[in-house]
């Protein structure tokens, strides 16, 4: 993470006694990632983080993808999606849209308390298109609503609570997740051509302490899931300090750039993981050139898929092709794509956009998960044309 944050109880050096009221010792983890060479916090337990009294497999029920075949432009709505039962967790009530080696995109609408869960394969990447609740962590709460980007840090263990329906989008990435690096300075300080910084970011302001014993946390690792049941709750650390923690940041904080003429998305960029990356398109005035065009040019992305799901507002490029509110669009690699027909003359004179979109740009090609396959348009591909297949 870009600063250090200091959370409840800690003692004055690291790696020295740190003892209980009882003058029992507090236990001391380490948590790092790339071994011990980069981001860490450490945190201190009321009771040893590493017993574990039973470990079970646990069947990964969100089944295989499919090649995107044939190759065409698509056209998703999460808005299509049901769930079988009546009350949905964030966790486990996931439903995979699209996969590739690098990440795992997924959706739910949660109603529900989820299980203690853990992803100790890599960051997660959660975006609250609506509703609202609390995310509880070992470094303590995150309070959260819509617009909300929720990082959570390999081997984060966390629950989500929901205070109203939430419609989540989930990335799950093989690696760590991040704000560009060229945002940061040496340092890891936001720069001034970020479009946020520091002051956005709102991270966990107390420790979160929960008593309870024989408590389950589902695991996903490399293998699968491992459901481990620990002697204590995990919830039981009284302070931590760091550079790795958990943290929210609003879309509507994001700061857009713009010019006189049509800006490329490496302006929208907001995250990076491996092999993708996360873009927010926000409301913003336009193109200011008197010529100036400002719906996107027509573009191949011959390096990577562009996956865009539309969460606010009238997207000014798509009008006319079906997507709407909880829309996801995708154009993979060897496609051409570009504004519907009409979009542009529309656009001309046009000095303000009102649309909120999040954008996921992968360089491995996604695979199509059931949910993909179960919310899919299938007109979407033929509407430049506004003909398709007999």
């Amino acid at each position: 993470m870009a600063y250090y944050r200091q959370v409840g109880e800690i003692p004055r050096k690291r790696h020295t006694q740190f003892r209980k009221p009882d003058g029992g010792l507090y236990a001391e983890e380490l948590m790092g990632v790339e071994g011990f060479s980069a981001d860490s916090a450490l945190l201190y337990h009321r009771y040893l983080p590493t017993a574990i009294v039973n470990a079970e497999t646990v069947k990964d029920e969100r089944g295989t993808a499919s090649p995107n075949l044939p190759l065409k432009p698509r056209h998703f709505k999460t808005t299509d999606l049901t769930w079988a039962s009546d009350e949905v967790d964030a966790v486990t009530g996931r439903r995979k849209l699209f996969s590739n080696p690098d990440v795992t995109i997924g959706f739910v609408v949660a109603n529900a308390p989820s299980p203690l869960y853990r992803n100790a394969f890599g960051d997660e990447l959660l975006y609250v298109q609506a509703g609202s609740g609390v995310i509880e962590t070992i470094y303590g709460a995150l309070t959260v609503g819509d617009g909300d980007y929720v990082v959570i840090p390999t081997s984060c263990t966390y629950r989500v609570v929901p205070s109203s329906p939430m419609s989540l989008l989930v990335l799950e990435a093989t690696g760590h997740v991040g704000p560009p690096k060229r945002y940061l300075s040496k340092a890891g300080q936001f720069l001034e051509h970020s479009p946020y910084c520091e002051r956005d970011i709102r991270g966990p302001e107390e420790p979160l302490l929960v008593e309870g014993t024989d408590v389950d946390v589902l695991v996903r690792h490399r293998a699968g899931l491992t459901r481990f049941t620990y002697a204590n709750h995990p919830f039981d650390v009284v302070g931590w300090d760091g550079h790795l923690y958990p943290w929210a940041f609003n879309i509507r904080d994001f700061e857009p750039i713009t010019g006189r003429v049509h800006q490329p998305p490496p302006v929208h960029q907001t995250f990076e993981g491996p092999n993708f990356v996360v873009c927010s398109f926000v409301p913003r005035k336009v193109d200011y050139h008197p010529l100036s065009v400002p719906v996107p040019y027509n573009h191949a992305n011959v390096d990577s898929d562009e996956l865009m799901f539309y969460v606010g507002g009238n997207y000014e490029a798509r009008k006319g092709s079906g997507i709407g509110i909880g829309s996801l669009s995708l154009h993979p690699s060897g496609c051409t794509h570009g504004p519907q027909p009409g979009a542009v003359e529309a656009s001309l004179g046009v000095d303000y956009f009102d649309e909120t979109a999040v954008m996921v740009d992968t360089f491995r090609p996604l695979e199509l998960g059931e949910a993909a396959e179960a919310s899919e348009d299938p007109a979407y591909a033929w509407t430049w044309a506004r003909r398709g297949p007999a």
